[in-house]
């Protein structure tokens, strides 16, 4: 999720986002909102047998395409700013209709087989989710839409931060701040 989270960050997540869940299970007992576009959202998910932290692009509906990362959601391109460029990688500032983030793109030929994708409607119960590291992210684009019920809650803050090329050291800064 990089340039959003870093390595060594800690997130809050709010279970209680979008669901009332029985304590200690995923098991739903009313649903209280839904995921909206540019959630940054936890998912346990079964077909990568991991857990996710990824950003919700395309809800139930929407018909999403990506041409060389530029992303067109219900026919609408979204706009983009280039932020920096870094060494090997360009910071963007992506557009989404209902909220701003900064995205990665590599600058080199690497992994360029996901930069384009379908296009394809969202189906009912189900979301379109794609990392802030475009170039390198395990996201919809390889597993498939996420369903609602695997959606653990929504995260809009860091509670800490460790820097892993720091000795671990804490990150300062970090600390309780928030996301886009």
């Amino acid at each position: 999720m990089l340039p959003t989270l870093l390595d060594g960050d800690k997130v809050w997540v709010n279970k209680l986002a979008y669901d009332v869940k029985i304590p200690f299970t995923e098991i739903s007992l009313a649903e209280v909102s839904d995921p909206k576009h540019g959630d940054i959202v936890i998912i346990d998910s079964k077909v990568a047998d991991k857990r996710l932290v990824k950003r919700i692009i395309g809800i139930p509906g929407d018909t999403i395409y990506m041409q060389n990362n530029a992303l067109i959601i219900n026919g609408v391109a979204a706009d983009y700013e280039v932020l920096s460029r870094e060494g090997s990688s360009i910071i963007i500032e992506e557009h989404l209709p209902e909220k701003t983030h900064q995205a990665r793109l590599a600058r080199g030929f690497l992994n360029r087989r996901g930069r384009s994708y379908g296009p394809s409607v969202v189906p009912d119960d189900q979301y379109f989710v794609l990392g802030d590291n475009r170039d390198n992210s395990a996201d919809s684009r390889t597993y498939s839409f996420v369903p609602r019920e695997e959606i653990i809650g929504r995260s809009s803050s860091v509670v800490f931060s460790l820097d892993s090329d720091n000795s671990y050291l804490p990150r300062g800064e970090r600390f309780l701040s928030g996301l886009n």
